[in-house]
């Protein structure tokens, strides 16, 4: 039997909406540069980004059955994360991205293929993907879905937050949630700080302290 999870403990969604606030840069250096997922999965427009909870999905490579699964399984703010074995066929299109949509799904991350991009992006559904192929796509293969994913170089719960704009995409425990809202605002605080020390003349060897870090690395300069 294959089993469809709906049961899944997800993140508290303020902690998700404070985070949302956030770059998916500065949550990655936030929590300790953790979380970072491959940087091949990119936006189909770079103005496209979301925050939500992780529902995750297998499919077998050039099928998408248990995608169409997941859609109609799938709650208001979830985030379809889709593990499709790094395999450029169109698993995803705009008749898909409408049924999201009006699902109040938060977005769809792939390391497989979409096709239909001009529609999704003029639909405005965020889409995340490896590849953009026209090649279609069977409804054959059954896998369970909201089980524990290895995707992108991220092992991802479900539940779990992620995080997604023109820089990349970002996973955020769910039990280390909270901890990453407090750290991205200490780094964004901290980060105006630096500004406003560059705008007043000082310079990244002043504001960082690396002069002495450089000298004793060996790094010689003429200037007095």
């Amino acid at each position: 039997m294959v089993h469809v999870t709906n049961k899944i403990d997800r993140t508290d969604p303020e902690i998700v909406r404070q985070l949302a606030a956030f770059s998916a840069a500065t949550i990655h250096e936030a929590q300790g540069r953790k979380g970072a997922v491959d940087s091949a999965i990119k936006p189909i427009d770079r103005d496209m980004s979301f925050c939500g909870t992780a529902f995750t999905v297998v499919c077998h490579p050039r099928d998408n059955i248990m995608l169409q699964v997941a859609i109609s399984y799938a709650q208001p703010g979830d985030v379809l994360v889709v593990s499709s074995g790094d395999q450029p066929a169109g698993q995803f299109g705009d008749v898909l991205a409408n049924a999201c949509v009006a699902r109040g799904i938060a977005a769809l991350v792939t390391d497989g293929g979409i096709r239909d991009s001009r529609e999704i992006r003029d639909l405005g559904f965020p889409v995340f993907s490896k590849f953009i192929c026209i090649q279609g796509t069977v409804k054959e293969s059954l896998v369970p879905i909201n089980q524990p994913l290895v995707f992108g170089g991220q092992l991802i719960y479900p539940g779990d937050v992620v995080k997604g704009d023109c820089d990349g995409v970002v996973i955020v425990r769910r039990a280390d949630a909270a901890a990453a809202v407090d750290a991205c605002r200490a780094r964004d605080e901290a980060e105006a700080g630096y500004i406003e020390r560059y705008r007043a003349g000082e310079t990244p060897l002043e504001v960082s302290n690396l002069t002495a870090v450089l000298q004793a690395k060996g790094l010689t300069t003429d200037l007095a």
